[in-house]
């Protein structure tokens, strides 16, 4: 079970670029919170699917 952690797929790189690369790597997972801090709200989309839209509005509905 020698496999490396991190493989190059095209190219070569030097071990200084593997390791700065796996150093910004840990240090980007090491700064995310563990938990999230709660449900991230979406935005109502402006626009409608018109497959869930009923059939025939009234020209003088509001809607």
């Amino acid at each position: 079970m020698n496999a490396p952690d991190i493989r190059v797929e095209k190219g070569h790189a030097e071990p200084e670029e593997v390791a700065a690369i796996t150093a910004i790597l840990l240090a980007r997972a090491a700064a995310r919170p563990s938990e999230p801090t709660g449900h991230r709200i979406r935005p109502k989309a402006g626009w409608r699917r018109l497959e869930r839209e009923g059939g025939f509005r009234a020209p003088h509905s509001w809607r």
